[in-house]
């Protein structure tokens, strides 16, 4: 198992987000820590990061019970895996079958869930992956959590650093150029999109578990624009990582 635990001590009532993915090339890797570091702006969020690894399927079948045990105890779960030939990663689709146990019990029936894929592609069939997901969020009786961004790089000013620009709301969707190493995974603003998803799920965990009041964030097209425009400014950066 390899798990990061990125929570900090606050005072506040606690809320459990693991953020489980499998990465090849270390770009869906940098998606998810992006978006642990948008949950972790919650206070009382505790935040933990799983790879699915490879070595952990042994023919065919994955299985790690300290991983299990840890998502059966939290409260929040946010899968994540790359769009491979218009599906999960096989790694992370062994991951999935291994949830047999928790489906026939029924231990992650109304937990909050999400999900988020990256591709080499514009589109690359990303959706189907959400689609995947999504079905196996419902599938496990869970609460499914989208994106909650206006579209960006939608119009002639759009670029691709824009908060949301590949317009996904099912879940969140990421492009890294298949030549490029993690460093450069993705564009800012999907790692910003990364952050406020991450942020978003964290609040309405809170809400969910602990009745923590929370006020929906809204933008009209115009907002949405001039925020995705901030990030082209070094200084503007920290607005988009508040109110998801």
């Amino acid at each position: 198992m390899t798990v990061n635990d990125v929570a900090r001590e606050q005072n506040a009532p606690t809320a459990t987000v693991t953020v489980v993915y499998h990465s090849v090339h270390g770009h869906t890797r940098a998606l998810a820590e992006h978006l642990a570091d948008g949950a972790r702006l919650v206070p009382g969020a505790r935040v933990h990061l799983v790879e699915i690894r490879p070595e952990d399927v042994v023919a065919g079948r994955w299985h790690d019970a300290e991983v299990l045990a840890l998502l059966e105890r939290s409260d929040a779960i946010v899968f994540g895996s790359p769009t491979l030939m218009g599906s999960v990663s096989a790694v992370f689709k062994a991951f999935m079958e291994a949830a047999f146990t928790p489906f026939v019990t029924q231990a992650w029936k109304d937990k909050l869930a999400g999900a988020f894929t990256m591709s080499a592609s514009q589109s690359g069939d990303k959706l189907a992956v959400l689609e995947q997901l999504a079905v196996f969020g419902a599938q496990m009786g869970m609460q499914w959590i989208g994106v909650g961004d206006m579209p960006g790089n939608n119009w002639s000013g759009g670029t691709r650093d824009d908060v949301n620009r590949l317009g996904s709301w099912l879940g969140l969707m990421s492009q890294s150029h298949a030549d490029l190493g993690s460093e450069q995974a993705g564009s800012r603003g999907d790692m910003i999109t990364a952050e406020r998803y991450g942020e978003r799920i964290a609040r309405l965990t809170q809400r969910w578990v602990n009745a923590v009041p929370y006020e929906t964030s809204r933008m009209t097209e115009h907002e949405a624009r001039a925020l995705s425009a901030s990030l082209r400014e070094p200084d503007g950066a920290p607005a988009a990582l508040t109110g998801a």
